[in-house]
């Protein structure tokens, strides 16, 4: 048994001591998913049907567009006059994350309507009081199964998935430490990269209030500045610059004696939605060994999208088994709504007692559940939309000639006035391209960012 295992263990028992283990209880509600009833298959498809079109396609009335085109900066040289056309109509989008156009698939869509029609919303309320029924305990098998984990949670978004997952791991030092406040030996040290999602740095920064936690910023992906600090303090230039919140200074470090009493944990995102790059989980899982972390993923922009199956990143790099936590959303290529976090059976335990954001937290409507599952099984059976992407991405590398290695397309202009006119002569042009400015990006790396599906 690892450390971790061993860690997790000794703050259930003190949890359970206490009476505040929490488990949810699966609401039985009249199923129409093929894993209840066989004779109910989910159809599926060998290429892009008529609505594929409806996912990338969207409508914009001309008055709304008139007035999105002159809150943008232009040069002088296109103007809007009152008695212009200037369009509106069909636009094509590019801006949004449905990565395999599952948001309208015929059994996505007929999933959702037969569970409405059939229990309606289903029970409202949190996942520990009423809001979990047999249709969310199916869609966590089925992602458990994805990821190749014990057990899954499932959280209302992807962003409340991070919190849930970082408030329970900061709770941890507390729990052990016997109600007095943690020393600094027995801190849980947090390591991130610099380019985290904000649900990431949202989630840090709980669990350090939690005062069970010091955390370590790393510069985006350098494994030698990771290994560096996993070791020993940092050398007198550690800080990056590109910090996506306020830095560690040299008097808040831990020294290399604490890691050698408590493992530490390690989190970041498999694919960087802003850059469109990999983390260099290689590299990682050579440190996790090294070092002995626990490593965490947030594989939002990779889950369906890679691996042969879908598995996501680490089923790229045949890595899953390396993969403590693996935490992801289903509004992305599931085309759908909410969060997941997939573990083992005793993290799950301590997530459901101590991730706030899950707690507190609504259950997914039962419609969405029941599309989240179907969009799933379409995902791995229908393998050539994970095809048709990444053909995409090699014909754009060859037209281009610029480095692409992922569907996310980053074009970093500078300034937001130029970012904002480049998007307005995109919308002028027929397609939707959202221009993403601070807090989103550092200043002066305003950028277009372009997704493929």
């Amino acid at each position: 048994m690892s450390l971790w295992d061993r860690w997790v263990d000794a703050a259930l028992s003190e949890l359970s001591s206490k009476k505040l283990l929490r488990s949810t209880r699966p609401i039985s509600l009249p199923s129409l998913t093929p894993a209840a009833n066989p004779s109910l298959e989910i159809e599926t498809f060998d290429g892009p049907g008529p609505w594929d079109r409806s996912s990338v396609e969207v409508q914009i009335d001309e008055p709304t567009f008139r007035e999105w085109l002159s809150e943008l900066p232009f040069d002088g040289v296109e103007g809007i006059g009152e008695d212009e056309n200037v369009g509106g109509g069909k636009m094509l989008l590019f801006s949004g994350n449905d990565y395999l156009g599952l948001s309208s698939h015929p059994a996505v869509r007929s999933a959702a309507a037969k569970a409405a029609r059939e229990v309606g919303m289903g029970p409202r309320g949190s996942a520990l009081i009423c809001g979990y029924t047999n249709y969310h305990k199916q869609l966590e098998i089925s992602l458990a199964n994805l990821k190749k984990k014990e057990d899954c949670v499932l959280c209302p978004t992807g962003f409340a998935a991070n919190l849930a997952f970082m408030t329970a791991l900061g709770s941890i030092s507390s729990l052990l430490s016997l109600r007095r406040t943690p020393s600094d030996d027995e801190r849980v040290a947090i390591f991130s990269d610099a380019l985290n999602h904000a649900s990431i740095i949202d989630g840090i920064r709980l669990a350090e209030k939690q005062q069970g936690t010091k955390v370590f910023v790393y510069r985006h992906c350098d494994m030698a500045h990771l290994d560096s600090l996993l070791y020993v303090l940092p050398a007198k230039d550690d800080q990056a610059t590109d910090m996506a919140y306020p830095p560690i200074s040299q008097s808040d470090l831990i020294g290399g004696e604490f890691f050698t009493k408590r493992s530490s944990p390690l989190l970041l995102c498999s694919l960087f939605s802003m850059d469109g790059d990999f983390a260099p989980l290689p590299e990682l899982v050579a440190l996790r060994r090294k070092h002995g972390f626990l490593l965490a993923i947030d594989d939002a922009h990779a889950t369906l999208v890679c691996g042969e199956s879908g598995g996501g990143a680490a089923e790229i790099y045949e890595c899953e088994d390396e993969v403590d936590i693996c935490i992801g959303t289903l509004s992305k290529a599931a085309g759908c709504n909410g969060g997941f976090i997939a573990c083992s059976n005793t993290w799950k335990q301590l997530i459901q007692s101590r991730g706030r954001a899950f707690i507190f937290s609504t259950s997914l409507a039962v419609p969405i559940a029941a599309a989240s599952h179907a969009a799933i099984s379409v995902a791995r059976k229908e393998k050539w939309r994970r095809s048709a992407i990444w053909s995409r991405v090699k014909e754009f590398n060859s037209l281009t000639r610029l480095s692409i290695t992922s569907p996310i397309i980053s074009l970093v202009i500078g300034s937001e006035e130029a970012a904002l006119r480049a998007s307005r002569h995109m919308l002028r042009s027929g397609f939707h391209v959202t221009a993403i400015r601070p807090p989103t990006v550092a200043p002066n790396s305003c950028r277009q960012k372009k997704t493929f599906t």
